[in-house]
């Protein structure tokens, strides 16, 4: 019998955990700790980090993980590394499930930057009025340009405000919707949006109201990652798991 580890906070973790609990396969869904108050989940949780690639090893060889899936953000790419580190650490088959990435459609005004750093670099000129849509993390770095008037939408509300001098703060949880999003931005006044190439489709609403509004988008690339084997779909997962997916 499979005993699984999911390192998750993704949509597609809680997907998958819930395949997991129809299935009757022992899972464990790993969160960082990020976010305040995660879904209730029908497997087994933990939270917090493991330690490094050391501590995850220990952890899958402790716990006797037969199976370990990446299905964090595609951003989080010092875990994907520890994950694909620890594993052949610990000689236990890792699969990433993660979303594809988001590719440019007819009326996108889209530029890439390779990075945070790179987004930031970009900004530098006149006032605007920006949306972030980054999440809470990397927020601060923009105070180094200070000149625009920022839009934040995080899930949980900060423990203290963003270091931005000039900011509007939503606190609000997806999925969203274009028409939620257009209605946002226009509310706001915003000129340009700001977004890492996530991919999927629960945060993609900004996009495709962007691109309604004619509105230019800085989307930051995603990160190099190691070589390691990927699926997009639960379904897929189970498969490699050797359950067929029924009922689900």
């Amino acid at each position: 019998m499979p005993h699984l580890l999911i390192l998750g906070g993704t949509s597609e973790a809680s997907a998958l955990a819930a395949a997991c609990a129809a299935h009757g396969v022992a899972a464990t869904l790993s969160y960082a700790g990020r976010t305040k108050a995660p879904a209730a989940q029908p497997v087994a949780v933990r939270i917090g980090g493991f330690g490094g690639v050391a501590g995850l090893t220990e952890h899958l060889r402790r716990e006797r993980v037969t199976h370990l899936v990446d299905a964090t953000h595609p951003f989080a790419a010092q875990m994907s590394g520890h994950a694909v580190a620890a594993a052949a650490a610990a000689a236990v088959p890792l699969l990433a499930l993660t979303r594809p990435a988001w590719v440019a459609q007819a009326g996108d005004r889209w530029t890439h930057v390779p990075d945070i750093a790179g987004a930031v670099a970009a900004l530098d000129g006149p006032a605007r009025r920006v949306m972030l849509a980054l999440g809470r993390m990397h927020v601060d770095a923009f105070a180094a340009q200070p000149q625009h008037h920022y839009l934040l939408r995080f899930v949980d509300r900060p423990d203290r405000p963003p270091a931005l001098p000039q900011h509007d703060l939503v606190v609000d949880r997806g999925p969203f919707t274009p028409a939620a999003d257009r209605a946002l931005i226009a509310r706001h006044g915003i000129d340009l949006v700001v977004a890492k190439n996530a991919g999927g489709s629960g945060a993609a609403a900004k996009l495709a109201a962007a691109r309604d509004l004619a509105l230019p988008v800085l989307l930051i690339d995603r990160p190099m990652l190691p070589a390691r084997a990927e699926v997009h779909d639960v379904a897929a997962v189970l498969t490699w798991l050797g359950h067929a997916e029924r009922g689900v």
